[in-house]
């Protein structure tokens, strides 16, 4: 008797447990669309900001692919840093447990991607309503680039470093898609650049089953054209995301061939200059983070 009361206790106690987890995560069940299938929880893009990605390799014939990231929560303005509001719905192994370890390995979005500004006359810059505007949003933007290049900078940031790295990135993941390396790019790419990455593979070898690509080196330009900062906790501004937007100017060479063998797009003997906006993303909170590409911006 004593036996069966004690285990009804432990059956009512851990229902209890159960029910209080579930409330604390009631919030999020509405928001969530992902669950993982081990016992952490991985949040991923949390805003409505919409993005189109280049277009601009050969092998993917000018197709756009458009990413829509999850909306949860409008991200919250900290000055010259943006933070993000993350809610998710643990798995049923993590209520049973009664623990859930929550790991963001990116924000997946791009917060304000470049888009390239128009020149405006001095007269309508300093005389005008709108060259006013203009003339503060310009000088914001430029603050912001400062500072988010001042806080990487803390954490270690050598441009000439970067840069190197971010070529070998570049050549990388160009030609691991020539190849059809899908394991390969996952460790180069954000979790949204891999699924957009895997189904350009897909689009081009229904197409051009076997593409040939180099790049010609040293690369000819390479610059930085924007610096920003995401924040994923409002009580602590330590834990951020950066992102650099970096322009690639590089010769390469291309060339499709159909499923015989036959050569139907590109030359490989001559060298073509190519324009690339590429966005590279680096957690400064996480031990040991890298480098990856989180998209790419059409030219």
């Amino acid at each position: 008797m004593a036996l069966g009361r004690l285990q009804m206790l432990r059956n009512i106690y851990k229902t209890v447990e159960i029910q209080e987890f579930s409330t604390l995560l009631a919030s999020s069940r509405s928001n969530s669309k992902s669950i993982s299938n081990v016992p952490y929880i991985t949040l991923r893009c949390i805003s409505s900001c919409i993005y189109k990605d280049h277009g601009g390799i050969p092998w993917t014939s000018g197709d756009k692919i458009m990413l829509r990231s999850t909306m949860t929560q409008e991200p919250i303005s900290y000055g010259y840093m943006r933070s993000v509001t993350t809610k998710a719905k643990a798995p049923a192994q993590a209520r049973q447990m009664g623990a859930v370890k929550v790991s963001m390995l990116s924000p997946g979005i791009i917060y304000e991607p470049y888009v390239p500004r128009e020149k405006i006359p001095f007269w309508k810059r300093y005389f005008t309503r709108n060259g006013w505007k203009r003339t503060k949003e310009d000088l914001t933007s430029e603050l912001k680039n400062a500072y988010a290049i001042a806080k990487l900078r803390k954490a270690g940031y050598s441009k000439k470093q970067f840069y190197t790295e971010a070529v070998s990135i570049y050549k990388e993941i160009n030609t691991q898609m020539a190849n059809g390396g899908k394991g390969t790019l996952r460790k180069l790419v954000t979790e949204h650049m891999y699924s957009a990455l895997k189904n350009e593979i897909k689009q081009r070898e229904s197409v051009w089953p076997t593409v040939y690509w180099e790049l010609i080196e040293p690369i000819v330009k390479v610059r930085t054209l924007r610096a920003r900062l995401i924040g994923v906790d409002r009580n602590d501004l330590s834990k951020v995301f950066i992102q650099l937007t970096l322009e690639f100017l590089a010769k390469q060479k291309f060339e499709a061939y159909d499923g015989k063998g036959a050569v139907v797009s590109g030359d490989r003997n001559k060298e073509v200059l190519v324009r690339d906006i590429w966005v590279f993303e680096k957690s400064l909170f996480h031990p040991g983070a890298y480098w990856r590409l989180c998209g790419r911006i059409k030219v």
